[in-house]
């Protein structure tokens, strides 16, 4: 029998972190206010965490929690009491990138695994069954390993195995960047990435400082740095069979509708190859999934290839997605079939909308009526998370997300 292995999906908020587990990722990763490296995600204060978790515990899933700065001396003077403060939350796992924060770690709550990050730059089984020897529980692999080098891994160690399979892709070498640091001042390895590499550049020669080249003859400058995204929804077998015990998705930068979407589109694969290996196929509604979502064009990395210019995007930064999330649904009446719900985006009545939920099929109807919080009739909902009802013509769940085609799509 096929061995399922963990969906794990961003939590960039509580709300991500309950889209998440309730669209079907198995865990999330999620960071507190200190020692992450997404510091302008929402992230977790110490109620929150606890909340968290103890949620994400009530449904049978797992939390870990990202402790993976690498940290100066002066980060580590606290590390020991939120080390302490995190086992006393139960986290399922901390994700460490340094080694001094493992070594910390081990001695202060040597009960709590330690997953080691990407960050760490593990590229060979021999640095793998070190972390192994050291006492890691899980290793989350470089992003510039090919599948042939993570199944040759796989043999040689014995330690759970980490991969990111989808999401957007950082330039610098494992994640570990410095141009932040040079342009603005913000430090990319202690969690402030200001992202320079989706900034547009052009060459200029030390003689001739007021003349600018762009790097290619194109009068918008060039995206020198800015990739592609990872997609490895076509190669979910693969994945499986060289031995990977969790699937990642990257994103806790992104929004409710990203990260519910694509857990979605993930889970049901996952769920497809490991039941019926040898009937596995890509849905085509599966790939329109994330043609939906806000992202840059696909590609596969470095899982089967070198990368080339064919995984760079040289002529924009900017993202493409055919929907926009306009509502996300709080209740449901099966008596009226009438839905509340919070608006997310500018909707009006006439409007065609798809309605996307946890385990269930999408469906497309019209939004034929919609009442404010007063019960007065309304024929727009232009306000920001305002609260309305309206008429459903298949029963909803909490949690469903109503989205309509962006104009460029209609």
């Amino acid at each position: 029998m096929v061995k399922k292995p963990e969906l794990l999906a961003p939590a960039g908020s509580f709300e991500k972190m309950e889209m998440a587990l309730r669209y079907g990722a198995d865990a999330v990763y999620m960071g507190g206010k200190s020692f992450g490296l997404r510091a302008y995600s929402n992230n977790f204060d110490e109620e929150e965490m606890r909340k968290a978790i103890k949620f994400a515990h009530s449904l049978n899933k797992k939390v870990h929690v990202t402790v993976n700065i690498f940290p100066h001396n002066e980060d580590l003077k606290d590390l020991p009491d939120y080390l302490r403060f995190l086992a006393d939350c139960q986290a399922d796992a901390i994700l460490v990138s340094d080694f001094g924060v493992f070594r910390i770690a081990r001695q202060v709550v040597p009960a709590l695994p330690i997953h080691v990050s990407t960050q760490a730059s593990n590229t060979n089984w021999s640095s793998v069954l070190g972390w192994e020897e050291m006492g890691a529980a899980r290793v989350v692999l470089a992003r510039e390993l090919s599948l042939t080098e993570i199944s040759e891994i796989r043999q040689k160690v014995k330690v759970e195995l980490e991969a990111f399979v989808h999401g957007a892709m950082c330039i610098s070498y494992s994640g570990r960047c410095l141009m932040s640091n040079y342009f603005t001042g913000r430090d990319s390895n202690r969690g402030e990435c200001a992202q320079p590499c989706r900034w547009k550049y052009n060459i200029v020669e030390e003689k001739r400082p007021n003349q600018y080249f762009p790097v290619e003859e194109d009068e918008r400058g060039t995206y020198i740095f800015n990739s592609k995204d990872l997609c490895l929804l076509r190669h979910i077998p693969a994945l499986v069979e060289a031995g990977l015990d969790s699937l990642k998705i990257e994103g806790r930068m992104k929004s409710v509708h990203y990260v519910a979407s694509v857990v979605k589109v993930y889970r049901e694969a996952i769920d497809s190859y490991t039941v019926s290996p040898k009937d596995f196929k890509v849905l085509p509604k599966w790939e329109e999934e994330l043609e939906k979502v806000s992202h840059r064009e696909y590609t596969t990395g470095f899982y089967f290839n070198k990368t080339t210019a064919d995984d760079q995007i040289y002529g924009s930064s900017s993202y493409t997605q055919t929907h926009d999330f306009v509502g996300l649904v709080r209740s449901y009446d099966e008596k009226t079939g009438i839905a509340v719900v919070e608006q997310r985006n500018n909707m009006k009545v006439g409007q065609e909308i798809e309605i996307a939920q946890p385990g269930e099929e999408n469906f497309v109807q019209m939004i034929t009526a919609m009442r404010d919080e007063a019960g007065q009739k309304i024929d727009t909902a232009p306000h920001p998370q305002q609260i309305i009802t309206m008429p459903m013509i298949k029963p909803v769940q909490p949690f469903a997300m109503l989205r309509r085609k962006g104009k460029a799509y209609e």
